[in-house]
């Protein structure tokens, strides 16, 4: 039998602070890919139609420019924290989650310097 209280029992055992602001990020960047997502669809059927010539005119406009950048780096961050909720819930070996979590951030990063360039080099 303990005397501790529910609260004497929780103190200790992690900050409910930590994760409050990761959780809103994600929410965000989710909020964010819905009209993002809506706009890279319709580009796309748009682009079918046509060939390269098309798509270096399409990339030649600032703002579709523009669009596709944020486009791309939401959905890398968004699905970079996912992997890193995924990741944390799940594996509990600290040096695989160390090299995981690691891994994914440097993965997602590569991604997004890889795809910031590819949108600048259809446009150039």
């Amino acid at each position: 039998m303990s005397f501790k209280s529910p609260l004497g029992k929780a103190i200790g055992l992690g900050s409910a602070k930590h994760g409050f602001n990761h959780w809103w990020l994600q929410r965000v960047s989710a909020v964010a890919l819905i009209p993002l997502c809506a706009w890279f669809v319709f580009s796309i059927v748009c682009l079918l139609q046509g060939d390269y010539e098309t798509a270096v005119i399409f990339f030649d406009s600032p703002i579709q420019t523009s669009l596709m950048i944020v486009f791309i780096l939401v959905l890398i961050y968004h699905a970079q924290t996912g992997l890193q909720v995924v990741i944390e819930d799940y594996i509990h070996k600290k040096f695989v989650n160390l090299i995981l979590l690691y891994g994914v951030k440097f993965l997602s990063v590569l991604m997004a310097v890889m795809a910031v360039v590819s949108i600048f080099r259809i446009g150039a």
